[in-house]
């Protein structure tokens, strides 16, 4: 598959997550079921400036840390973010993360 495919359907998924909540790379990459985790982070971190409509302040790891905080400038946006949405965010961790945890499954049966 051609990344900038690849890239594209991630972007697509990201900008799904409702306003106040929050995803992982992982659960990104389970529903997309086109690799890892890794490659979600990677292309999110490949943003352009033309897609900076894509949430990706949204995207966190599996257990709420902000691991992409410092491809933001300056990396505090991204807390800016989401508490700007209400999420409540300590030492780059997502607090009551299970409350706000977003999983793109939730779309199924719309």
């Amino acid at each position: 598959m051609k990344e900038d495919h690849y890239f594209q359907r991630v972007y697509d998924v990201t900008c799904l997550i409702p306003e106040g909540r929050v995803s992982t790379y992982g659960a990104i990459a389970d529903f997309l079921a086109l690799g890892s985790a890794r490659m979600v982070g990677w292309a999110l971190n490949n943003l352009k400036e033309e897609r900076a409509y894509v949430p990706a302040h949204r995207v966190v790891n599996r257990k709420g840390f902000l691991s992409g905080k410092n491809f933001f400038k300056p990396p505090q946006l991204m807390i800016d973010r989401l508490e700007k949405e209400g999420i409540s965010v300590s030492e780059d961790t997502i607090m009551d993360f299970d409350k706000v945890f977003w999983h793109p499954r939730e779309l199924e049966g719309l």
